[in-house]
């Protein structure tokens, strides 16, 4: 990974994970799938993506740095990515145990039932010029359902995935439920 700005290398040896390893992650968020969507309540999911957007904001500086560095971005605009990507965690945290589905009498002749539910696993690819909150934007919504993700950062920016990764994990996301993929444009 390189500073854009200096063309400096920033991390030597990021992970180029191909297939064998997109089939791990897949099958890790497969099998964390059946606890994390039926084995926790839309409160339980709602009060782990309040403490990861509050990990999030206490970690705006490091997050912003990081970002800077990786895609040159200028450090405001950073540092206002991270308070923007984490209203999307604070969002779907709120909005999260409200996702019940419902019924449209809107036609005399019909009742038209919705029901909103965790599909499984979801996948997200996001791009090098948000890296942060494309991520919080994508996933958020995911896990709020009860899906499990696996993420492809761009190979430009993958240190901002990883670290929030770290940080959804320090807060206790259990294992499987997100998963980062790392890899090169090949």
């Amino acid at each position: 990974v390189k500073d854009p700005a200096t063309g400096d290398v920033l991390v030597e040896n990021v992970p180029d994970m191909g297939e064998e390893e997109t089939e791990v992650a897949i099958a890790a968020a497969n099998n964390a799938f059946e606890s994390w969507c039926w084995g926790t309540s839309a409160r339980e999911r709602s009060r782990f993506l309040r403490r990861w957007f509050e990990a999030v904001l206490n970690s705006t500086e490091e997050l912003a740095q990081l970002m800077s560095l990786e895609c040159g971005k200028p450090l405001a605009e950073a540092r206002a990515e991270v308070v923007y990507g984490a209203s999307f965690l604070e969002w779907f945290a709120e909005e999260g145990p409200r996702a019940v589905g419902g019924i449209d009498t809107g036609a005399s002749d019909r009742r038209l039932i919705t029901t909103k539910r965790a599909v499984g696993v979801a996948s997200c690819i996001t791009p090098w010029n948000f890296p942060l909150a494309m991520i919080t934007r994508k996933c958020g919504a995911a896990i709020a359902v009860g899906c499990t993700v696996v993420v492809k950062p761009s190979e430009e920016t993958p240190l901002t995935a990883l670290a929030l990764a770290r940080l959804a994990q320090d807060v206790g996301l259990p294992p499987g439920v997100l998963n980062i993929i790392t890899a090169s444009r090949q």
